[in-house]
């Protein structure tokens, strides 16, 4: 759900004004209202906002380089440009390092065909007056005629490529179908110790990399922190407005109603005038979300779309359920779900705090597919349903066949759309009143009004006559709703043209989205039929030498269902996804928007948004 929040505007003091935001700072709940303008125009703060993302990118860089379990130095507490310089210097130098080393291996190719030879004897020939030129060229191209003609001396050939020189005097003129080659100034072996120079410097690099990420990490650290909070200073000030001759200043910003009771205190202590007000429909509200620990763990795949806005529903918690059930129909393989819950519950102990959130979502995702893939009769490619296991006979009556997993893919399509639908009638109420949700309820008691009574009359024998009753009244009141009750504000007549209107889109539109869903089914299907086809790779493939034919056979089902699995996995994220954020919010009323409550705060490592 959305924290529900107050708005409020301060009025201090000019001379107590950096004072109160220290202290507001350090209450950690106001979410204050930039002035973008003040902001984009302010040299000093983008300055400043250059350098944070220097420093966070050192820090990234340490982390990156720092072995596991590594214990950082205290720090000296110091905040200092001078520790972020250090750090970038000690990664330049050893990007200087590499460069030279790809630059000498590179020249190390291009010299080894020619061997070891002396620049000096090449002089010395020189001035004897003759010439040595170095040549390559294609080995149908090479004419042994040059050999007499211009005494060439072929060196080496790899592949189809023959390396030669030719000894001449300097007024020769070469005319000859090939590739004048440049010589480096050192010969291989020589360019061999430059390698193993330039090698042994990186080791000594690493070494200081590492020692200087174990001295400086937390002076980095303590030096991002106090350029963070000077830049969100900086930010506060520049949406502060300064009144009466420059004497008094206003704030204003949002606080949760959980929070009010503790920035009240630190109000009425330093006696600041503020006032408060009730968000309107018109404001831009900050969006905090508070959800059951379950529902909190998919806060993370919402924010990937867009945040809710203030004044609508968060629907976190409504589209949580349904997106567990279809990871576990796309992925489909009861198999690959234990592994997953496994691989996640043994990184849940390992991984840093921030991650393990993500690791609670997987043991989800991957108990949802265990249970589905059961039901869908899929065990790393086996069938099921065809086995002749004796203790599983007793299980098969919960299992569907592929005509069934189909038909179920387009019920819950139905089910999450007519849930949707339901949700945007209530967010509407909730709103504006019930009178702007009347065509939405219409659109719910045809669909579930109408398709009841199909259903009971075609599956539960319900008699022609009340069949006809409940097709006549459903359908009245659906059209009554839709057609004449969408806005009673309007002229009757505009209000049918609309509903015409809002009938078009509903029938083609939720046609197409029914039909999406059949996605569920396909991914399901499509990843049982890779597993069982990797599995019969690897009977054929395996041949029939004992142990070796065992081995070879694991191995083509490890690597082929590892491959499937990370395939498989791929599509079950996305397309629930799809599902969720086209078919679920449109029908839901989703609007988006929201901007994310950051209160203003000292400084602290990023928590996990979980």
């Amino acid at each position: 759900m959305i924290v529900k929040m107050k708005k409020y505007s301060f009025i201090v003091y000019y001379r107590q004004y950096n004072s109160f935001l220290e202290k507001l700072r350090e209450t950690g709940v106001l979410h204050v209202i930039e002035r973008p303008e003040g902001v984009a125009e302010n040299d000093a703060l983008r300055e400043k906002m250059q350098l944070a993302a220097r420093v966070k990118n050192a820090i990234k860089l340490l982390e990156k380089h720092t072995p596991e379990k590594t214990v950082y130095a205290q720090g000296s507490g110091v905040q200092s440009i001078d520790t972020l310089l250090k750090v970038e210097s000690v990664f330049a130098e050893k990007e200087n390092l590499w460069q030279k080393l790809q630059h000498a291996e590179k020249e190390y190719e291009s010299m080894e065909v020619w061997g070891e030879f002396s620049h000096n004897r090449l002089s010395e020939l020189k001035t004897a007056g003759l010439t040595v030129k170095f040549f390559s060229c294609n080995i149908k191209r090479f004419n042994p005629e040059w050999e007499a003609i211009y005494n060439a001396f072929e060196i080496d050939t790899v592949g189809s490529t023959v390396y030669f020189i030719t000894v001449t005097n300097p007024d020769t003129q070469i005319d000859i179908d090939a590739d004048p080659v440049k010589i480096s100034k050192n010969t291989a072996p020589e360019i061999l110790k430059i390698i193993a120079d330039i090698q042994k410097k990186i080791e000594e690099q690493n070494a200081l990399i590492a020692q200087t990420c174990v001295n400086e990490y937390n002076n980095l650290k303590a030096f991002q922190a106090g350029l963070s909070e000077n830049i969100d200073m900086d930010k506060v000030l520049l949406s502060s407005n300064s009144a009466v001759e420059n004497k008094v200043m206003l704030l204003e910003g949002w606080c949760p109603e959980e929070s009010e009771p503790a920035l009240n205190e630190l109000l009425e202590k330093e006696n600041v005038y503020f006032e408060t007000f009730i968000p309107t429909e018109d404001d831009k509200v900050p969006v905090k979300l508070k959800n059951n620990k379950f529902a909190r763990l998919y806060e993370m795949i919402g924010e990937l779309y867009d945040m809710p806005n203030y004044h609508e529903l968060d629907l976190t918690p409504f589209f949580a359920p349904f997106y567990m059930l279809f990871f576990g129909l796309c992925l489909g393989d009861a198999g690959y779900g234990l592994i997953l819950v496994l691989v996640a519950l043994l990184a849940r102990k390992k991984v840093k705090e921030a991650m393990r959130p993500i690791m609670s979502l997987l043991i989800w995702l991957g108990s949802a597919t265990v249970i589905l893939g059961t039901v869908s009769g899929t065990f790393f490619g086996y069938n099921l349903l065809e086995s002749k296991i004796e203790w599983l006979e007793s299980f098969k009556v919960i299992m569907l066949d592929s005509n069934q997993l189909f038909y179920t893919a387009l019920i819950i399509g139905v089910v999450q759309i007519i849930f949707g639908m339901i949700i945007k009638a209530v967010g509407l109420v909730r709103r504006f009143g019930w009178a702007a949700s009347l065509s939405t309820w219409g659109w719910i008691v045809v669909i579930l009004g109408a398709g009841g009574t199909y259903a009971l009359s075609s599956f539960a024998g319900l008699a022609p006559e009340i069949s006809k009753w409940g097709y006549i009244i459903f359908g009245g009141a659906g059209v009554l709703l839709i057609f004449l009750l969408n806005n009673l504000k309007r002229n009757p007549l505009i209000n049918v043209g609309a509903g015409l209107w809002d009938t078009y889109n509903m029938a083609t539109g939720l046609l197409g989205d029914v039909l999406s869903y059949i996605r569920l089914f396909a991914l399901g299907i499509s990843g049982a039929v890779m597993g069982f086809v990797f599995n019969d790779l690897a009977i054929q493939l395996s041949g029939d030498i004992p142990v070796i034919s065992q081995i070879v056979m694991v191995l083509i089902m490890l690597v082929g269902h590892g491959i499937n699995i990370f395939m498989s996995g791929l599509s079950a994220f996305v397309h629930p996804m799809r599902l969720t954020f086209v078919e679920f919010y449109k029908n839901s009323g989703f609007e988006g928007g929201g901007k994310k409550y950051k209160p203003f705060s000292s400084y602290k490592e990023e928590e996990s948004l979980f």
